[in-house]
């Protein structure tokens, strides 16, 4: 049964920014999001950190509908790190099960959005019936070629690099990669995102202005954009003024224009 939080989920007024405020020829095509201070956002109303796990899930749903409304082409979310295995077991478990929740409500909008579900990250160590849940929406969405939504579930940027590099390692021992051909390109084709264009914007909610291990390599010349509100606050037209002013920015990737 879905504990009654409803009455919280909706958390202070949005902004009102309209989809016609944003220049479409400046959207970036991949968003990365930092989705942080589902605990705090239910501390600070006296209520359970599964509250605030359960308004965050409802948060996502919202920020990947407004994603694939404005025209993104991929989303990459921060669900669960390597270092969030730290957390109480009865934590990390609801996780597990907000996580079954998600996919078993949403999956069939999900498929009919034409939206394909990648994951990044070792779900190999998830427990048995998270890692069914995973192939089964890997699966049901395999077909689609609309937005991508990518989860990274039990990802750290590191663990990938360092990954990478056993992986060339082990190519250039065996003969099949040059080591003085390794560049940037060949480290890429190692990583879990490749065939996923590296994010133009990375979100952060909750205020904190730090990177916390993810998509390292992927940021390099990433726009980043910290957010105030916490996560389950974070709504449709927050993402939207995000989208507006990285659409308002000028990249030159380290030159002139």
């Amino acid at each position: 049964m879905v504990p009654k939080w409803g009455q919280f989920l909706r958390g202070r007024a949005a902004p009102k920014i309209m989809d016609a405020s944003i220049d479409k020829s400046r959207l970036p095509k991949h968003v990365a999001i930092i989705m942080d201070g589902n605990g705090r956002w239910a501390r600070s109303r006296g209520l359970p950190r599964a509250a605030g796990h359960h308004a965050g899930m409802v948060a996502m749903r919202e920020v990947i509908r407004a994603a694939d409304d404005v025209g993104i082409e991929a989303i990459t979310l921060y669900a669960f790190s390597t270092e969030n295995w730290k957390r109480p077991i009865a934590e990390v478990q609801y996780l597990w099960t907000l996580l079954e929740e998600f996919f078993k409500s949403d999956i069939d909008e999900l498929v009919e959005r034409n939206v394909r579900i990648v994951f990044i990250g070792n779900t190999n160590q998830l427990p048995d019936y998270t890692q069914g849940i995973v192939k089964r929406a890997i699966d049901l969405t395999r077909p689609n070629t609309g937005m991508v939504v990518q989860f990274a579930l039990n990802y750290g940027s590191r663990a990938e690099l360092v990954q990478a590099v056993r992986s060339i390692a082990e190519k250039v021992s065996r003969g099949e990669v040059d080591a003085s051909c390794i560049d940037e390109h060949v480290i890429a084709s190692e990583l879990q995102t490749c065939g996923v264009p590296d994010p133009d914007l990375l979100i952060r909610t909750s205020g904190d202005q730090r990177i916390s291990n993810f998509l390292l390599w992927q940021i390099a010349y990433t726009e980043l954009y910290f957010a105030p509100e916490m996560w389950p606050d974070f709504k449709r037209n927050h993402f939207l003024e995000a989208i507006r002013v990285y659409s308002s920015r000028e990249r030159r990737f380290g030159g002139l224009k």
